[in-house]
């Protein structure tokens, strides 16, 4: 019996898809995650109090805390106030809260936004490709002369429309 493209699309699609079930669930979860990342969804609390060099400048404070708008709210007493805390500015300890996404969620957001930098920006690669091989092998799961088939443009024809449209609102 020989096997034509549909056969070998269909196999392919089948067991890369079985492998994938993993990765495509963290990215799942990670890019649903993500749209909430300027909020403290998800995130918890974590408080910090650490010893920093006395006599910092607003500026180097906020990058050495790692709080990318610190607004002072007041000085009193050597001490600069902020929303999130203070920092004695003889002393140089400084104790305030942070929010944090928890560890496993990070890793997952990390993965997702992984670049060049990253030592697995490799995986992104082949995910990516892999989600573009789902995209045409799709087209390859069904004979053209079935009715399944015929739906499935249309549908895809659909999702088209509604993918520019999304992409220029």
């Amino acid at each position: 019996m020989k096997k034509d493209s549909y056969y070998y699309f269909r196999l392919i699609h089948r067991y890369l898809g079985f492998y994938l079930v993993g990765i495509i669930a963290v990215y799942a979860i990670s890019g649903i995650t993500l749209i909430f990342r300027k909020g403290d969804t998800f995130k918890k609390s974590v408080y910090k109090n650490v010893q920093l060099a006395p006599q910092l400048e607003i500026e180097s404070l906020a990058y050495q805390i790692n709080i990318n708008d610190l607004n002072i709210t007041k000085i009193e007493d050597d001490v600069y106030y902020f929303d999130e805390g203070e920092y004695n500015i003889k002393s140089g300890k400084a104790t305030y809260t942070i929010k944090k996404i928890p560890f496993v969620l990070d890793k997952m957001q990390k993965l997702h936004k992984a670049t060049t930098k990253s030592p697995i920006y490799w995986l992104n690669i082949f995910f990516g490709l892999s989600l573009l091989f789902f995209v045409i092998s799709a087209f390859w799961m069904f004979m053209p002369s079935t009715t399944v088939f015929k739906r499935g443009i249309y549908f895809s024809i659909l999702g088209f429309i509604m993918t520019i449209i999304i992409l220029f609102l």
